[in-house]
């Protein structure tokens, strides 16, 4: 009898079981929604900020530059387009040519729109041509955005040497955290990261649930407008299960 082996986990991992049980409370005990003033709401409320503590202190940032989305791909969109529309008078942005199709779209919408993009290749095994970065980060650079670990072929970037780069220049630099967090040390302060995208059901939590670290200071504008939740730049009622899950599967 033949039996299916799961192996796709840089794609999505299945849900940890200690995961499942750690969110099933707020399916039904704790249903409140975190912008009511009641006992449901605050309970709520009180553990999607346990959970903003929890992905702080993995990231050596603080708790309110956490900001909770409901994917990676809008965690990416959001550094983007949203750092862009904030700060207007810088138009050149530049990316990796292995980014996932979340941040070249990104790229490329914006592109349309009159920034300047550049893209900077790689070698063989994927690290990024660092003589090129160099020459490319100037006085009109707004931000640089390279990914972490790559999806497809698995190439660590070395985040900290970047940020050195960026913010030697005065220039901010996103990554894409997506397939490193929870598996790669990451330290926001020491790497110079600015922005930092991380995902939920890499990590063995649920679909659902993401983050997209902002340093306090930085200027951005949501892409998503409605009831100000996640200090106004990501309105939408918020995940609460999955915001726990993540929170979960990060300890585990």
């Amino acid at each position: 009898m033949k039996q299916n082996v799961y192996l796709d986990y840089a794609a999505t991992t299945p849900v940890d079981p200690r995961v499942v049980k750690a969110m099933l409370p707020y399916f039904g005990k704790y249903i409140g929604n975190t912008m009511s003033l009641h006992h449901q709401g605050t309970e709520a409320a009180r553990a999607v900020e346990k959970v903003r503590e929890i992905v702080a202190k993995a990231l050596n940032a603080v708790p309110d530059e956490i900001v909770f989305t409901g994917s990676a791909t809008e965690s990416n969109n959001l550094a983007l387009k949203g750092l862009a529309e904030a700060n207007p008078a810088k138009k050149k942005i530049i990316i990796s040519g292995i980014e996932h199709d979340c941040v070249e779209k990104s790229a490329r919408w914006l592109g349309l729109r009159g920034y300047k993009i550049v893209r900077i290749g790689v070698d063989k095994e994927g690290m990024i041509n660092w003589d090129n970065l160099k020459k490319e980060v100037d006085s009109d650079t707004l931000l640089v955005s390279i990914i972490h670990g790559n999806n497809e072929v698995g190439t660590i970037q070395d985040l900290k040497k970047i940020g050195e780069l960026c913010s030697k220049n005065g220039v901010y630099f996103h990554t894409d955290a997506s397939q490193s967090f929870g598996k790669e040390e990451i330290d926001v302060g020491v790497m110079k990261i600015d922005l930092l995208t991380a995902s939920s059901h890499k990590i063995y939590g649920p679909k659902g649930a993401a983050v997209l670290y902002v340093r306090n200071g930085i200027k951005i504008n949501p892409i998503l407008h409605g009831g100000g939740h996640e200090g106004g730049l990501r309105s939408s009622t918020v995940n609460v299960p999955a915001i726990v899950g993540m929170g979960k599967a990060e300890q585990c």
